[in-house]
């Protein structure tokens, strides 16, 4: 049925009508004209965001804050940086926010016709691909997206079982790992990460973990802040955590703080009587 709509389909990225072959995953897109003038910008676009992912033996967790800001002012407060792609699917957004809206939906559609093409799922590492091939023709523009594409590949047809992580930038850069944080919080995540995750931590351990450092960011970068969002990417799907207040975090770490000192100020008194 698909194969009689012709061999052509019309691709509308950001407002540029563009013919390519189905069949060519390099012809998806076109470079923009040079020609074409830029519209000037009522104030300047600075922005930050922390989002971060990792792999471990329970699957891929994801996490990324809430607060979506504009020219040193908090645009929305309650923004969604995890945007699902599909049942095994989803990808953290860093960037402009329409910029990365709107290649996502162009990624989750490209990826549902291929399922209904071939009969299965494109594998994480060739929606990485894809989504790469797509953004490059746009490298040196003012578009700004960098996606983390967080999947589980299994299947019959697949001969890779297990979670896949993926970097892609709006430049083209494709890049493959097990951790990634990007966005302006992403120095203060890594801090916790790197010091935590390992690929034998249970479910909850790596939500604690990937809670604690968007925190850990939320409380030094003034871009990020709010909520954080979790997802936790297994053979299942993907399943979404009740949105969680950082504020609530922060209470939670006072207290720990104020046990431990009188836990030490009880110590030394008892070293102190003896």
């Amino acid at each position: 049925m698909l194969q009689s709509q012709g061999n052509e389909v019309l691709v509308t990225v950001a407002d540029d009508l563009v013919t390519a072959d189905k069949n060519s995953l390099s012809s998806l897109t076109a470079p923009p004209l040079a020609s074409s003038q830029s519209v000037p910008l009522p104030f300047p676009m600075s922005h930050g965001t922390t989002t971060l992912a990792f792999m471990f033996q329970g699957g891929v967790l994801a996490a990324a804050d809430t607060r979506s800001s504009c020219s040193g002012l908090v645009a929305c407060p309650a923004a969604q940086k995890i945007l699902p792609i599909h049942s095994h699917l989803v990808s953290t957004t860093s960037g402009t926010s329409a910029d990365c809206a709107l290649w996502k939906r162009i990624l989750a559609r490209e990826l549902r016709l291929y399922q209904l093409r071939h009969g299965r799922r494109l594998s994480t590492g060739g929606a990485a691909k894809l989504l790469s091939h797509m953004l490059h023709p746009f490298k040196g523009t003012k578009l700004c997206v960098a996606a983390t594409l967080c999947g589980w590949d299994g299947g019959e047809k697949q001969s890779f079982s297990g979670p896949r992580l993926f970097y892609v930038c709006s430049d083209g850069t494709r890049l493959q790992g097990s951790l990634f944080s990007v966005g302006s919080g992403s120095p203060y995540a890594y801090s916790i990460l790197d010091q935590g995750v390992e690929w034998k931590l249970t479910v909850d351990e790596a939500i604690s973990i990937a809670r604690e450092a968007v925190y850990r960011a939320t409380h030094r970068d003034a871009y990020s802040g709010n909520f954080v969002d979790i997802y936790h990417i297994s053979s299942k799907g993907w399943t979404r955590r009740s949105r969680e207040d950082l504020k609530e975090e922060y209470y939670r770490e006072k207290e720990k703080r104020t046990k431990e000192k009188r836990d030490v100020a009880g110590l030394d008194s008892v070293c102190a009587e003896k």
